[in-house]
């Protein structure tokens, strides 16, 4: 797989997601041998897992086969996960044995959820980050309120959200409106007064990174879809059915959410990879790894101490892309450049007609030409134009036909999936 007269450097890419995919979009119109390794063979459009976990959503509508979108870029598919690395040897070794030599490295391989050292966050909470997560919500969610139906439960049942992110915003948003229009027509039996939405946050704001009057618009419209938001509230432990607050009192919790932050992986490969705040691998300028020539590391899984950036889909698009274009100045004999994150403004979502757009223009949106923009970005973002046709039309089927039940996919069991 070395690079040699009849070809192209060899570039493995570890990891399907944001990051990944686009160092292969730019790789592909280059003469490297690429090779793109993940667990799954898809890749997760994770902004809209939260409507996979509220059933607005099936688990195929955010995934995309990656063997299209390397066959596309004439490169090759290995499924497998990263065990190990011999940075020397240049070879990346996977969990089944097999061994991958490479001339450049990129590691995008993600993260995963931070607990930050809370006691049971991790036994007795759900995160939100993969397939898997979403699924397992939902199917969770589907179950509780089901056996509430059938008069199997207790009739109160508690959703608690941890995090005032916009994932922690807009998962909270969408159970209170699951609440608030479709309950009566999917659960009839449920009492809607007995179902508890809330959303805590150890900040005094929601939606830390936006203007002032956007994060009391977004804490205005989901007190006004009765999610009850408790902020500079921290955690002290997370128990089975309960959560247990910093000021020693206790709040009854079927349903904990995890959404508070995400860290580096702690797996074995990892070991010689110098880390930064949250776990994440440390980079320079020009995103290579700390120490090492020919490894790069890009999207959420990396940190530049001297100039982070958010953990969002945007950067981690630019970062791929960056990385992707020092592989072929290198392979041409020229200097790197450093990486400048171009912002272009961020958004989420509260729910129907209702969401937060800040550019970096300074131009801001909210209500509903905010909500159009970020259904429209989300759209051109997700791959697979089957995918976007399929999640339009589901997702505005939910919105218009929310008090008939229309807004809730039922029937989409998808154990062991992520």
């Amino acid at each position: 797989m070395r690079a040699n007269q009849q070809g192209g450097p060899a570039v493995l890419v570890i990891g399907g997601g944001f990051a990944g995919l686009s160092a292969l979009q730019v790789l592909g119109r280059t003469s490297a041998r690429v090779t793109l390794v993940d667990r799954n063979i898809y890749s997760t459009f994770q902004p809209l897992l939260y409507q996979v976990a509220t059933a607005g959503l099936t688990g195929a509508d955010v995934a995309y086969p990656l063997w299209s979108a390397t066959g596309r870029r004439s490169a090759r598919y290995r499924k497998g996960e990263l065990a190990g690395l011999d940075l020397e040897r240049r070879v990346a070794t996977l969990a089944a044995g097999e061994e991958l030599s490479y001339d450049y490295l990129i590691i995008a391989t993600g993260v995963s959820a931070a607990f930050f050292g809370v006691a049971g966050a991790a036994e007795h909470s759900l995160s939100l980050y993969t397939r898997r997560d979403a699924i397992t919500l939902r199917n969770q969610l589907m179950d509780e309120l089901e056996q509430r139906n059938e008069g199997l439960a207790h009739p109160e049942l508690d959703v608690t959200v941890v995090g005032g992110g916009a994932t922690g915003v807009e998962l909270a948003g969408t159970l209170a409106e699951l609440r608030n229009f479709a309950l009566h027509s999917v659960y009839p039996q449920v009492d809607r007064s007995m179902f508890v939405v809330r959303l805590i946050e150890m900040g005094p704001v929601l939606l830390a990174p936006y203007n002032d009057k956007l994060r009391q618009y977004t804490r205005d419209q989901l007190v006004k879809r009765g999610v009850d938001v408790r902020l500079n509230t921290a955690i002290k432990e997370v128990r089975q059915s309960s959560v247990l607050l910093g000021d020693g009192s206790e709040l009854r919790s079927d349903i904990t959410v995890w959404a508070a932050g995400i860290a580096g992986p702690q797996e074995d490969w990892t070991a010689g990879l110098p880390r930064g705040k949250g776990g994440r691998i440390e980079v320079g300028p020009d995103l290579r790894v700390s120490g090492q020539d020919r490894v790069f590391a890009v999207g959420d899984i990396s940190i530049n101490p001297k100039d982070p950036v958010a953990q969002l889909a945007q950067p981690a698009l630019q970062q791929g892309r960056h990385a992707a274009q020092q592989i072929a100045r290198l392979t041409a004999g020229r200097a790197t450049m450093a990486f400048r994150y171009h912002d272009k403004g961020t958004m989420a979502t509260i729910g129907r007609r209702s969401a937060v757009v800040q550019l970096r223009s300074g131009l801001r949106l909210r209500g509903t030409l905010a909500w159009l923009a970020w259904l429209g970005l989300h759209l051109i973002y997700l791959l697979g134009n089957r995918n976007r046709v399929v999640t339009l039309v589901n997702l505005s089927w939910r919105y218009l036909t929310w008090s008939r039940g229309g807004g809730v996919i039922v029937g989409d069991d998808v154990p062991g999936q992520e």
